[in-house]
């Protein structure tokens, strides 16, 4: 699905081999910790359960975000649970806080694959910090399933055949994005502001992709390690900048819509759906001026989350009765959309799953998921939207307008939703 060519990385070299046949085994043993053998059982999986775990931010820089997507997933497999399971197991969720630093991810992560022996890692969240484990979760062939990232890295079948994406990534919502603007606003000036990383490169280039190399007018990048973008949007302002396109997580796209303000600067807002959630905007922003400062901003998205729609209705049930009623958003629906997503895995894996059926599912190409659009999963695919829906905010209402995009090979291509309507009380298998 990438449409650039992603950084590859390059694995160590094997060490040379032992002489004794004894050391080899050793080796083996040590090289690979939870690897099944034909006669040990699958790390994670008991008659009754199955464990898995995640790493997330539950503090740090980005924990105001995204802290809150496992506890909706949490919730969702609770409720699974007390519907029977899946295929008669209880799905348990280890969720270890890596304070959205790389570091102590590969230190949670290792945790849960050689101490807490996890079936698999669900949902990861943070290109820097799961690109820090990438590896050594496919050396130990770990599933790797649904990253929280858009990064195009995890699309990668031949180099990291365990790892598995969830989010559109950055070039599609990009490209979605710039083909929008073209579609309602063909003269308008656009520019881009950035995070300087992975995240605003690969957007930039998605936006490129729909308004070509020299239809963008300005691009300023920003760090998250700086709380003032003043400068950058002093710059955006003064280049004329009449529809802002934003790779920037929640916290950064309230602080630039903020800043703009003050500045007394008003321009059309384009947000990646990493940081376009309306919620979650008005709660930086304040009840008072965050509606007013988000009439008609406008975002990405590839999961039901129109306020009306059954899917919404049942994960707020879900969330009122196993989330302790917390606060619902886009987070909600991202967290048990993710949950589900696994469970119909697991449900595909069969009676007995093992690692290796596990990914067969996926790749299969038989999961439906619960999105507006198919799913992309295959042998040579391990992404799993490839096309997202524009959305709008209405005097306080954030749904889709009706556009919705699919973004392959080079190409932005305007198609019809397809939305999965919910079957068996959204429990996959029942």
């Amino acid at each position: 699905m990438s449409h650039r060519t992603p950084r590859r990385r390059t694995v160590a070299p094997a060490v040379a081999l032992a002489a004794s046949a004894a050391l080899v085994v050793a080796l083996a043993a040590c090289s690979t910790p939870g690897a099944t053998t034909a006669d040990a059982p699958t790390p994670g999986v008991t008659d009754d359960t199955v464990t898995i775990g995640s790493h997330q931010p539950l503090t740090g820089p980005a924990a105001a975000g995204y802290s809150s997507i496992s506890a909706a997933t949490k919730a969702y497999f609770d409720y699974v649970n007390d519907q029977g399971g899946i295929n008669g197991r209880t799905i348990e969720y280890l969720v270890k806080d890596d304070g959205y630093n790389p570091a102590t991810t590969q230190t949670v992560v290792r945790e849960l694959v050689q101490e807490d022996e996890v079936f698999a890692i669900l949902n990861g969240l943070g290109t820097p910090t799961h690109t820090s484990v990438l590896d050594y979760l496919n050396q130990n062939e770990v599933p790797d399933l649904f990253v929280a990232s858009g990064s195009t890295s995890w699309n990668q079948p031949e180099e990291y055949p365990w790892t598995f994406g969830f989010n559109a990534d950055y070039v599609v919502e990009g490209a979605a994005l710039a083909q929008y603007a073209q579609d309602t606003a063909p003269d308008a000036k656009v520019c881009v502001l950035g995070q300087d990383d992975d995240f605003g490169e690969e957007f930039i280039a998605g936006v490129e992709q729909g308004v070509g190399d020299d239809g963008i007018t300005a691009v300023e990048r920003y760090s998250v390690s700086n709380q003032d973008v003043t400068a950058q949007i002093g710059a955006l302002q003064s280049a004329g900048c009449e529809i802002t396109m934003l790779a920037t997580v929640n916290g950064f796209t309230a602080l630039a819509v903020g800043t703009a303000a003050k500045l007394g600067w008003f321009p059309k807002w384009f947000s990646s759906s990493s940081g376009g959630d309306y919620p979650t905007l008005v709660g930086y922003l304040g009840e008072d001026l965050g509606p007013k400062l988000l009439q008609g901003f406008t975002s990405t998205n590839y999961l039901p989350f129109s306020p009306d729609g059954e899917w919404v209705e049942l994960f707020r049930q879900i969330n009122d009765e196993y989330n302790a009623g917390a606060t619902f958003d886009g987070n909600t629906v991202y967290g048990m959309s993710v949950g589900y997503l696994f469970a119909e895995a697991l449900a595909k894996a069969g009676d007995d799953p093992t690692r290796q059926s596990l990914v067969d599912a996926i790749t299969s190409g038989d999961l439906v998921g619960n999105g507006i659009l198919p799913l992309a999963f295959a042998e040579d695919s391990h992404a799993a939207y490839v096309g997202v829906g524009i959305t709008a905010v209405d005097q306080g209402v954030q749904d889709f307008v009706g556009a919705t995009y699919a973004v392959e090979g080079g190409a932005v291509e305007a198609v019809d939703a397809d939305p999965v309507p919910l079957t068996g009380e959204g429990v996959p298998g029942a």
